[in-house]
């Protein structure tokens, strides 16, 4: 059993009450490529979705049909159901990375009775308490060697249900992940096949069979970051109302002269602005470089573009940067404006040569390998959340577990109201920093703590 501080200083229980196997049948191996391999020392993403069960559903009824429907999911989506291998191992140990297997995926139930969904939902949650509700904290993707690919943690709370998921980073990004969850839902609500089928040929991306030398770790019971243990964070989820993102932009796009240049997107123009106001919070002095990234969804930048529904990685890290004094001396356009070049710039003849720059030297990344005084976006307000109903409703709100957070990460995900537009920005700083954020009238003005 374990416990942890909630949001109002009460003690909450979470206590694993069983746990199983869920498997599909036997499917061809998937060689991991070009894409995939920068992630395999990264952690396990996390995903915690919160819903309110209604007053007839029963939660072990609700559990038991979504371990069913999963079965059915990674019958489809089968690179999940599998483990990670390194085959062709030459004498220096390296290899080639694949996916094979049928082991499935590790599915628990648990119980957190004492706890509401008001107090996840809510500003005051307690990062400690999240944890709980999701499964593989500080599990790296190396682990995938000899554990599941998926995890699952389905937790009955006061009044709802928490659903957190654990997801090999070296075997999918941000929107698969999503194309797998809402795909995952439609199968409980009955569908016999979900809207859109995921298409496995990673050929489509890049088919170089990329051989890597892994860490000593990778043996071991359990791999270990070499950066060690994270410094301490403080996670908030930032929600920027529709009427707010429009402001922001507007303002981003008020000096420009119509016709003569590229308007700044949403994107764009909410990056430039929580760019400027984190290295505002850090006190940077003027020549200290501050970098922001983006990871960027290549499917539609490849020549020929890879479909949308393509079940893997194809996503690679845009970086820009610019001395601090600049970046806050200046109006918001120059933020936005550096954001729109370096995103632009990584067009198709890019993406392949930072794939062929890889193929000839791989290299192990690890998540502080952006260096100091970075701000990295990891998602995208486009996913669609707020629509992965099993049958119980749309979820009161999704966040990221503590898995590849560091100082400056930001999730984005579209905002819960109704109105359309709005963002809700999860970041993660130290806590000095964030304490000026929150402190920061100018932001504040803008934002709305959730």
């Amino acid at each position: 059993m374990a416990e942890a501080a909630s949001g109002n200083g009460t003690t909450a229980a979470v206590t694993v009450t069983g746990s199983r196997t869920v498997a599909p049948s036997k499917r061809k191996p998937t060689t991991l490529a070009t894409f995939d391999l920068p992630y395999i020392t990264f952690y396990y993403n996390q995903k915690l979705l919160l819903y309110r069960l209604p007053s007839a559903v029963d939660f072990h009824d609700a559990a038991a049909r979504m371990a069913a429907s999963l079965a059915d999911a990674l019958a489809l989506f089968h690179p999940l159901a599998g483990r990670i291998l390194l085959q062709d191992v030459d004498k220096d140990g390296g290899g080639v990375l694949v996916v094979d297997g049928e082991e499935g995926a590790e599915v628990f139930e648990a119980a957190a009775e004492g706890v509401s969904l008001a107090e996840l939902a809510g500003e005051d949650c307690a990062e400690e308490l999240m944890q709980r509700l999701v499964p593989y904290t500080g599990v790296m993707n190396l682990e995938g060697l000899r554990r599941p690919l998926l995890a699952v943690q389905l937790t009955k709370l006061r009044d709802g249900m928490a659903v957190g998921c654990a997801f090999n980073h070296a075997v999918l990004d941000g929107t698969a992940t999503w194309h797998f969850m809402t795909s995952w839902a439609e199968l409980c609500r009955g569908l016999t096949s979900p809207t859109t089928l995921p298409v496995h040929d990673r050929s489509a991306a890049r088919s170089t069979k990329v051989r890597l030398t892994l860490p000593p770790s990778a043996a071991a019971h359990e791999a270990t970051d070499p950066n060690g243990p994270k410094p301490p964070l403080v996670a908030r989820v930032f929600s920027f109302p529709a009427s707010t993102v429009a402001r922001i932009k507007a303002q981003a796009n008020s000096s420009l002269l119509p016709g003569t240049t590229k308007p700044f997107s949403t994107f764009q123009s909410l990056g430039g602005h929580v760019w400027r106001a984190v290295s505002k919070a850090r006190l940077l002095g003027p020549s200290d470089i501050t970098v922001f990234a983006v990871f960027a969804d290549c499917r539609a930048r490849l020549s020929p573009p890879v479909p949308a529904s393509y079940f893997g990685n194809l996503i690679q890290a845009v970086f820009t940067g610019i001395p601090a004094g600049m970046l806050l001396g200046s109006p918001p356009q120059l933020a936005a404006g550096m954001l729109q070049k370096a995103i632009d710039e990584h067009d198709a003849a890019a993406v392949t040569r930072r794939l062929e720059e890889y193929e000839a030297a791989p290299k192990l990344f690890h998540y502080s390998d952006a260096g100091p005084n970075c701000v990295a976006v990891g998602s995208s307000p486009r996913f669609k959340v707020y629509g992965v109903d099993f049958g119980f409703g749309r979820p009161e709100r999704v966040r990221s577990g503590g898995n590849n957070k560091f100082d400056g990460m930001v999730y984005l995900y579209p905002g819960r109201g109704e109105e359309e537009g709005g963002i809700d920005v999860e970041l993660a700083l130290q806590p000095e920093p964030m304490k000026r954020l929150l402190e920061d009238p100018e932001f504040l003005n803008f934002a709305a703590d959730a």
